[in-house]
């Protein structure tokens, strides 16, 4: 059997959260608390047109916003200099390495053209994965281009998003194992997490997938979607 498993990058093994944390204590110090609550209204407004997080489209808008603003600058300047290999959550890289005997590996990831890519290149998980990177405006809505990529029997898909994981098992079905990591603020988000289907497997750090191996994970799959086969007949 072919495996492939594809990892998600954000909250699943790099802490997004503490750098959006060190972001907002820059900003603060360098523009201010207005001009920064400023710059986080037009980054969550921009993260619900496009679907993704858009750190350096935020700066755009906050530039056409206060032209005059040249201390902006110094905030692309600190995201192109910021050090996200010290942010990935402990066992990250052990995980990926722990799955290499298994399958192929792969990066799954939403997220813009110019900033996803270096983010994931200054982490150092472009060389954990080989160059296996995919990166998508919408990934659930992308499983043909992943299934032309990285061709597979069955599919291995580490997420903090249930709405993801929920979205993949409906494509996939018994050819996929769910796997939530619940790390990060959206995997403890209440209204992010009700109305979806339950993963195959919970883990609620990166590093406790060193417990599990290839037919752990497969057999998840397979008792999860007995399950769901006995609830439809129910």
């Amino acid at each position: 059997m072919r495996l492939v498993f594809l990892f998600d990058v954000d909250n699943t093994l790099l802490d997004t959260d503490r750098v959006t944390m060190d972001l907002h204590q820059f900003l603060t110090q360098q523009i201010g608390a207005d001009a920064q609550q400023l710059y986080f209204a037009l980054f969550e407004q921009l993260r619900r047109e496009l679907g993704y997080a858009d750190y350096l489209g935020a700066l755009q808008s906050y530039r056409l916003a206060h032209p005059h603003h040249t201390e902006i600058m110094h905030v692309s300047l600190y995201l192109l200099n910021y050090h996200f290999a010290n942010r990935l959550f402990p066992g990250s890289l052990d995980a990926i390495e722990h799955v290499k005997p298994f399958g192929a590996v792969a990066v799954l990831s939403d997220g813009d053209v110019v900033f996803q890519p270096f983010k994931i290149e200054n982490a150092g998980l472009w060389e954990a994965f080989g160059g296996n990177v995919l990166i998508f405006i919408h990934k659930e809505l992308e499983t043909d281009a992943v299934e032309e990529h990285f061709p597979a029997d069955h599919y291995v898909v580490f997420d903090d998003k249930l709405r993801i994981l929920d979205a993949l098992k409906k494509i996939w079905g018994a050819r996929v194992t769910t796997v939530w990591v619940r790390q990060g603020h959206y995997a403890h988000d209440v209204k992010q997490i009700e109305g979806y289907l339950p993963a195959d497997v919970t883990l609620e750090r990166i590093g406790d997938l060193l417990e599990y191996d290839a037919e752990k994970l497969l057999a998840a799959a397979r008792g999860r979607q007995v399950l769901y086969a006995r609830n439809s007949c129910d």
